[in-house]
């Protein structure tokens, strides 16, 4: 059926990890400009990364990326509207914020 199939493939990465007093960050950069969309999946392979305090590495790693259906694009598009204005806390009293 048109729209519910979904297309794996698996593509290297470079996982950048740092722990430190500036930042504690990791970031995922797929090779080959690969873009991920709404409702897609990425599950980095291999063992745990674990860093001490001050430490920072690069590892290049594969990847495997699942696109998600035209159904499933469509669906994770309507539901994260509603799921955005769990972030806004609007009130309509009279009374001032502490």
């Amino acid at each position: 059926m048109i729209g519910l199939r979904r297309i794996r493939f698996d593509t290297p990465c470079t996982i950048e990890v740092e722990h430190s007093d500036r930042q504690l960050c990791a970031h995922v950069e797929l090779a080959g400009g690969v873009s991920i969309g709404p409702g897609d999946t990425v599950h980095v392979h291999g063992a745990p990364i674990s860093l001490g305090f001050g430490e920072r590495r690069v590892i290049e790693r594969m990847a495997t990326v699942e696109r998600a259906s035209t159904l499933g694009r469509l669906w994770t598009k309507f539901a994260g509207h509603f799921e955005m204005t769990e972030l806004w806390e609007v009130s309509f009293t009279d009374e001032a914020m502490p």
